[in-house]
Order: structure tokens, then C-alpha cells, then sequence
């Protein structure tokens, strides 16, 4: 349950109509993605991963604007809600396997794919778009937002802190309402995801030399406690294509004052890509 973007209803599973090659009849790949829109006639699909503790539900807004550009997708993590009985791996090459797995057969769909991930799931998108590129695969653009450079390391436990800690953390990065850090049942029930998926970005170390052929476009707060400038710009090191490099108002979760810029942002790239 993150900050807003806008306003926007609990997660849930979607169907969309009619014949869509991301969300299919399959087990797995229902169980880990998200269409709020359905948009099959469109030309160009965006797939969006959240950050740590995040849901898919982050991403209603950005589906809600885009969807007349391009077919939205999101991805649902285990362990949060309609999941919340499942288990996160705690470990980020697991989860990128994982969410490779489930999105194999549609990334080899015939609508170009732009990937969209914010914090952790920055990180994620990149590696997963390592993965469709090392199996011939090609994804048009990657924008990695609010995050490091996946070859800059910092020393960082908060997944070993205690439940009160953690609380303090996402207090002081904002990436939970406020409102619900005070309701216990809540906590009890979002804690177990959160720590997990802080466990997969702490301990999680790229392969040497890494790169995608995807351009990559970069987002970062110019007041963000986890990335400075130099991180974000390190980011130029991980592609073999076009890099950019666009340092925005605001701390970690600068998404949700700064939306109308990057939604324009998304919307140039999905139609240049389409």
C-alpha cells in the first residue's frame, strides 16, 4: 500500500476481454500480472514493477493515463495482497527468474515492450530484461527509476532490523501511507513481503559487466536518501544503447508529485516505440 500517484482501488486480478497476449487463461502468468485496461488493439504494451513492499496496485494511475497509448501491465509479487499467503523468495535473481518465467511467452508477443520499475523494481526490470535478451529477446525501452546503478553497492541491513525499524524506515522514505504504519493488523500482514523484499535488493549483486541492449532512461530524485547523482548516472554502464538521465524534484517516492511529467515522459516513448 504505497503513496499515491492518484487515486486508485485495491489491486485485483484482471481478465481481459477478448484475446490479450499478456494476461492469459494460465495459472502463473494470472497470478503475476495485472491489467487494469485492457487495451489489446493497442500497438505498444508497458509492463511496470513495483518497488519494495509495493503491489501492483501502484500502477492503477499510470494505467488509468496511458491507456489509450498502450496496454498496461503490472507486476504482482508474492506475499501482498490476493497473494499474501504466498512466500517472496528474498532473493532478487530468484524473483527475476521467476517473473521471467511467468512472462516468457508473452514478451515474445508481436507489440513492442517498454519495462517500467521504480526502487527494487528498477533493478528487477533490468534483470529481467537480461534475461529476454539473452534468449533472443528485445525489450524497446527500459526506464529505471529511484534506483542505484545494479553495479553500485551500498552496505545495507534494514532487512535484519526489527518490525518497529522497518516502520521507521518506510516512514522516513514515505513508501507507505503513513496512516496504515499505525494499524497492526495491517503491519502483520505486510511486514513478512516488506522484509523480504528488502532481504532480494540488500543482498542482491550483479553479474560483472551486465548490460542490456535496451536504451535506458533513468529517473532520480535530486533529494533521495538511497541514490545520488553519481548511482543514477552509473546506469549508463549497464546498457549498449541510448542512455538518459533525468534528475527530478523531490526524495525517493518522487513519482507522486512529479506524475504529469513522467507520464508525458512514458507516453513520447510508448509512441516512438509503437
Amino acid at each position: 500500500m504505497p503513496v499515491h500517484w492518484l487515486r486508485r482501488p485495491a489491486a485485483r486480478r484482471v481478465r481481459p476481454r477478448g484475446r490479450n497476449p499478456m494476461t492469459t487463461t494460465a495459472t502463473e502468468e494470472s497470478l503475476w500480472v495485472r491489467c487494469f485496461h485492457p487495451a489489446p488493439e493497442r500497438p505498444v504494451q508497458l509492463v511496470c514493477f513495483p518497488h519494495a513492499g509495493g503491489s501492483a496496485s501502484f500502477y492503477f494511475p499510470v494505467s488509468a493515463q496511458l491507456q489509450t497509448t498502450a496496454e498496461v501491465f503490472a507486476v504482482q509479487y508474492p506475499g501482498r495482497q490476493d497473494r499474501r499467503r504466498e512466500t517472496s523468495p528474498g532473493d532478487l535473481h530468484t524473483l527475476a527468474d521467476q517473473v521471467h518465467g511467468a512472462l516468457r511467452d508473452s514478451l515474445r508477443g508481436h507489440r513492442p515492450t517498454v519495462f517500467f520499475g521504480h526502487s527494487m523494481g528498477a533493478t528487477l526490470a533490468f534483470e529481467v530484461a537480461r534475461r529476454h535478451e539473452a534468449q533472443g529477446g528485445r525489450i524497446a525501452h527500459l526506464f529505471a527509476s529511484g534506483r542505484r546503478a545494479p553495479s553500485r553497492v551500498r552496505d545495507e541491513h534494514v532487512h535484519r532490523l526489527s518490525d518497529e525499524q522497518i516502520v521507521e524506515e518506510l516512514k522516513l522514505l514515505a513508501g507507505t501511507d503513513t496512516a496504515l504504519l499505525g494499524d497492526d493488523e495491517i503491519l502483520r500482514m505486510i511486514l513478512p513481503a516488506i522484509r523480504s523484499d528488502y532481504e532480494a535488493i540488500e543482498t542482491y549483486r550483479c553479474t560483472p559487466g551486465a548490460t542490456v541492449a535496451a536504451p535506458i532512461t533513468v529517473l532520480t530524485g535530486d533529494s533521495d536518501p538511497k541514490t545520488s547523482r553519481d548511482e543514477a548516472e552509473s546506469w549508463r554502464d549497464h546498457t549498449s544503447g541510448p542512455f538518459d538521465l533525468h534528475v527530478r524534484p523531490g526524495g525517493h517516492f518522487f513519482l507522486g508529485s512529479d506524475a504529469p511529467a513522467i507520464i508525458a515522459m512514458l507516453r513520447t516513448v510508448l509512441t516512438a516505440s509503437s
